[in-house]
């Protein structure tokens, strides 16, 4: 296993190596005065064009200015966000929180409601549940993440206005700003009301979390439904299932423990191509709902073609793919006993 493990972090290197090659050549087909001008922080920076090219080495050969980006880059100087108005580290730390937040109640359900359905109508086929779960996973899957988003926002803020957009209320967010007697230790809401003591920042941090939370978990959870579904359906089918039920298997022992194990690696391979997308940012979602967080950042700096911000997002979104990967062959090995990593 440790082998297996020291073997896809050295692959990691040469993934992120062929990324940086690859995003380094799209800086290329911009002039040298653009791509200083991803540095320049102030007005007064913008006359000096000319210094900071020949300081990043924007004049020299395709080698040498690709070693002074990666040099750069290892010390975390990506450039600065018009977007953001501050550095791409620092934005990124500011936006980074409000999207791991909402994932981290997001997925969760993703995962279970979509694992838990698929086994209940792969395990009853053609039964009102399994009825019910492809309708619902139809329409989910179908229906535009946007377009739900919007309908959830009309009924429950537009008619009903329990759950409103955003990420704290105006009120609490002023507080935590502006106040010395509230530290921001992990600058998630939920749990840094705890650590302060503050269970009305959390509670309040709860209730704008809802409706995003179930747009995602209704859009994305019929997938990971249906790929259950197919996967229990056709488990059932084999043999071991069969000679199992012949010698009087309990339901339990035959559907749960050998059953539903089996179907889940199709599963599991989707939940961490998800869980990866997710982790950049549902565009959508934090556009709909307000939360400025990794999604809503990049919609922006696209719009705006705040490259420096666009560059670096292709770097992380690299490493969290890999990551992910890496993440998702460790679950295989304990789930399938078959399956050596070593």
């Amino acid at each position: 296993m440790a082998t297996f493990i020291t073997r896809r972090l050295i692959l990691l290197i040469f993934v992120m190596f062929g990324v940086s090659i690859l995003i380094f050549g799209l800086m290329m087909t911009f002039s040298p005065e653009r791509r200083a001008a991803a540095f320049v922080s102030t007005p007064q920076m913008a006359k000096d064009i000319p210094v900071l090219i020949k300081k990043y080495g924007f004049d020299k050969p395709f080698y040498v200015q690709y070693f002074t980006w990666v040099k750069e880059v290892s010390h975390l100087n990506l450039g600065y966000s018009l977007v953001a108005s501050r550095s791409v580290v620092e934005a990124f730390l500011y936006y980074f929180p409000i999207t791991l937040e909402l994932n981290l109640f997001a997925a969760p359900c993703i995962i279970f409601f979509g694992i838990w359905m698929g086994t209940i109508a792969g395990r009853k086929p053609n039964s009102f549940f399994d009825h019910f779960s492809r309708i619902f996973s139809i329409i989910g899957w179908s229906l535009p993440t946007f377009l739900f988003a919007l309908v959830l926002i009309m009924i429950f803020y537009g008619y009903f206005p329990w759950f409103p957009p955003g990420v704290l209320s105006d009120e609490l967010t002023m507080f935590v700003r502006t106040s010395d007697e509230f530290t921001r230790y992990t600058h998630l809401y939920t749990i840094d009301g705890i650590l302060n003591g503050r269970l009305d920042i959390t509670f309040n941090a709860l209730k704008y979390l809802v409706l995003p939370v179930l747009t995602q978990t209704i859009v994305i959870c019929a997938l990971l439904m249906r790929v259950m579904r197919s996967g229990m359906l056709e488990e059932i089918s084999k043999d071991y299932i069969i000679t199992a039920k012949a010698k009087g298997a309990d339901e339990k022992t035959i559907y749960i423990k050998h059953a539903r194990r089996n179907a889940l690696i199709p599963v599991i391979t989707i939940a961490g191509q998800l869980i990866a997308f997710l982790m950049e940012g549902s565009i959508a979602v934090e556009i709909i709902f307000n939360r400025q967080g990794i999604g809503w950042w990049l919609a922006s700096s696209a719009t705006q073609l705040d490259m420096p911000v666009l560059m670096s997002m292709c770097l992380v979104m690299a490493v969290i793919f890999v990551l992910t990967n890496l993440i998702v062959d460790l679950i295989y090995a304990y789930i399938d006993p078959r399956i050596r990593l070593s």
